[in-house]
């Protein structure tokens, strides 16, 4: 079947080469290594050859069959959770249940008190940013709200996105200090 000079595959091994010599059903292999091995004559595959059908199949299932295995990943992607930026309403109805009987400084008083509960709260849990929103106004709880804001060295804060809250939004930024 196989003669001197043909190249030959062995079908479960990663080995070829070309036949050296033929006895009876032993043939030498020269692999592309250098190496001569000695192999049974139905061990062997020959290369360019027609194509050969076994029981289980033709040429090309049996060299897919001889293709090592890509090694599966077991490392698992980590999902980033998106935490949802914290907002907190300083508009008076979100704070009281009925703000009958407040002047506008008690309203004002309380706005600015829940503001601050927020940020040293949001401080001391490490949370890196809230919005608070204030509504637009006359502008009185804004300004109020960044001169308190002014007062706190590790923050930093901003008008919101527009486009999320319109003008009525402050998005503040906290400096975290890296742990030693």
């Amino acid at each position: 079947m196989y003669k001197k000079g043909d190249k030959v595959m062995v079908l479960d091994d990663d080995i070829e080469g070309i036949v050296m010599n033929v006895q009876g059903e032993s043939v030498t292999v020269e692999t592309t290594e250098g190496f001569e091995l000695t192999f049974h004559q139905k061990e062997l595959l020959l290369v360019g050859g027609p194509e050969i059908n076994f029981t289980t199949g033709n040429i090309s299932q049996i060299l897919k069959e001889k293709e090592i295995p890509k090694p599966r990943s077991f490392v698992k992607e980590k999902k980033v959770k998106e935490v949802p930026v914290p907002e907190f309403d300083l508009h008076i109805e979100k704070l009281v249940k009925n703000p009958r009987g407040m002047n506008n400084f008690d309203i004002l008083n309380l706005q600015i008190e829940t503001a601050k509960r927020h940020v040293d709260f949001a401080i001391s849990h490490r949370i890196p940013k809230i919005v608070f929103i204030h509504g637009v106004g006359e502008g009185v709880l804004k300004a109020e709200l960044d001169f308190l804001l002014g007062r706190y060295d590790n923050l930093d804060f901003q008008d919101a996105s527009y486009q999320k809250y319109g003008a009525g939004a402050t998005e503040i930024y906290f400096r975290q200090n890296k742990k030693a």
